[in-house]
């Protein structure tokens, strides 16, 4: 949980880009899992970025360009998640802030899309994730 200095809170998850770490906020508003173009190739070499030509919204503007991408692997908890198609968006200005503030950098948003596909559950008082998939009848929790 990471405290915006009284003006509420960002949830903050470690998933996995072709198995090395990456730092994920948990945004139950945003309608796409995305990943900030500026710090992508430190997980994947020479993405393959194809121009989305809807428009996306958010972060403050209704016109943000973004680009599509394919992942090799994407995890989050025990969920594994091949070949993913996502979208990658310039975060400068979310980084800047967490910069200011001395957060960590984050490295992507962990959206709807996901979230309400796998049936996700946020227990905030014990700090744990919970999501549905195939592999299992059960779900699976990630301490978050």
């Amino acid at each position: 949980m990471i405290d915006l200095h009284g003006d509420g809170f960002h949830v903050a998850v470690t998933a996995y880009i072709n198995e090395k770490p990456v730092r994920m906020i948990l945004d139950t508003g945003a309608s796409r899992t995305v990943f900030d173009s500026n710090r992508l190739e430190r997980f994947v070499s020479q993405p393959d970025f194809q121009p989305n030509e809807q428009p996306s919204t958010g972060l403050g503007t209704n016109d943000m360009p973004s680009n599509f991408f394919n992942l090799e692997t994407f995890q989050l908890g025990d969920l594994v998640i091949k070949n993913y198609l996502t979208l990658a968006i310039d975060m400068v200005h979310i980084n800047e802030t967490y910069e200011m503030l001395n957060f960590p950098l984050i490295d992507g948003v962990v959206g709807g899309d996901l979230l309400e596909k796998h049936r996700a559950g946020i227990d905030y008082s014990s700090k744990i994730l919970t999501l549905f998939y195939r592999k299992s009848r059960r779900a699976k929790q990630e301490k978050i």
